[in-house]
């Protein structure tokens, strides 16, 4: 009992009931059939969710204000370079990784120079950015229609047991960044910024630095989901980054970060991404309209950050 109690008080722990309550129900519904088939879809889907939203999660957790809503067209950019460059060659993946990491890059950079060199606020200057990032995607990658080169798109798809290789990667580059903010410098210097930023520079913190690095990881991670997303779905699209502004942000406050800064959990953003699409695969099989899925979705976010809200960075 008395662990059931101590995990009950850990905020991650939510996320899974209510993505296994909906895998349930679902499975109620049609009798088991396809079950395990919706299971590989959530792995294989969630993934990409997993990637960028560990990127927002450190954002985030830097304080209050703290948001990084380049990542669409970051992943959008991201993708269209990598295609053009690979075009569709296996000879040309590692250019292709490394052009597509490099935009992760220029975009991290470029948003920190206009919320530190510029003085506007995250969340203006990242949406600010988005729109030249999208206009650079949609010059550089008009009428783009490549395929990837078979290696990447056979290792975004590929399976063992039911299981895709992409989730069992992405589980473990989650386990990596959980030990980064649990267990290094940069991780607790990022937990101090966003439980108070005076006192961590008090203490000792470079605090833009650590914000510099921050929003560089997003941007980077952003990238890498863009690069495995093109790979996974056929190729690169000027679109394919957009469902990703509202989950990026969705899975870290449903996981467990605390929007007010300073806490974080990156397990949660797992249960997180896959509660989100098996809550849609549930309206969907209810026979639910598009409309009342997104409804569903934003009254979900809402309670969520509502219940979160007592949560208060520390003084």
């Amino acid at each position: 009992m008395t662990f059931v109690k101590t995990l009950s008080q850990k905020a991650w722990i939510w996320s899974f009931v209510g993505m296994f309550a909906v895998w349930l129900a679902t499975a109620v519904y049609t009798g088991g059939k396809g079950s395990a088939d919706v299971l590989t879809a959530a792995l294989s889907f969630a993934t990409f969710t997993v990637i960028v939203g560990i990127g927002q999660m450190f954002v985030i957790t830097t304080g209050p204000g703290n948001v990084d809503l380049s990542i669409p067209s970051t992943i959008s950019l991201s993708g269209a370079v990598a295609m053009k460059i690979m075009d569709g060659s296996n000879a040309m993946l590692a250019i292709g990784f490394a052009a597509s990491m490099g935009c992760g890059v220029a975009v991290g950079i470029f948003n920190y120079i206009l919320i530190r060199v510029l003085r506007i606020p995250p969340i203006i200057a990242t949406l600010s950015s988005s729109f030249l990032i999208l206009s650079s995607a949609i010059a550089y990658g008009r009428g783009l229609k490549i395929k990837p080169p078979p290696l990447l798109a056979d290792f975004t798809t590929a399976q063992i047991m039911g299981i895709p290789v992409l989730a069992i990667v992405i589980i473990l580059l989650a386990a990596v960044m959980g030990v980064v903010l649990n267990r290094t410098m940069y991780g607790r210097s990022v937990l101090a910024i966003g439980q108070n930023m005076r006192a961590a520079w008090l203490a000792g913190i470079n605090v833009e630095r650590i914000r510099f690095f921050t929003y560089l990881l997003s941007a980077v991670l952003a990238a890498l989901c863009g690069f495995l997303l093109s790979g996974f779905s056929g190729g690169a699209s000027l679109n394919m980054g957009q469902e990703y502004l509202l989950a990026s942000i969705a899975v870290v406050v449903i996981g467990g970060t605390s929007v007010a800064g300073g806490k974080a959990n990156v397990a949660g953003i797992w249960g997180a991404a896959m509660f989100m699409f098996l809550l849609v695969t549930m309206l969907n099989t209810f026979g639910a309209s598009a409309g009342i899925r997104l409804i569903m979705t934003g009254l979900i976010i809402v309670a969520v950050i509502t219940i979160a809200g007592g949560d208060e960075p520390q003084r």
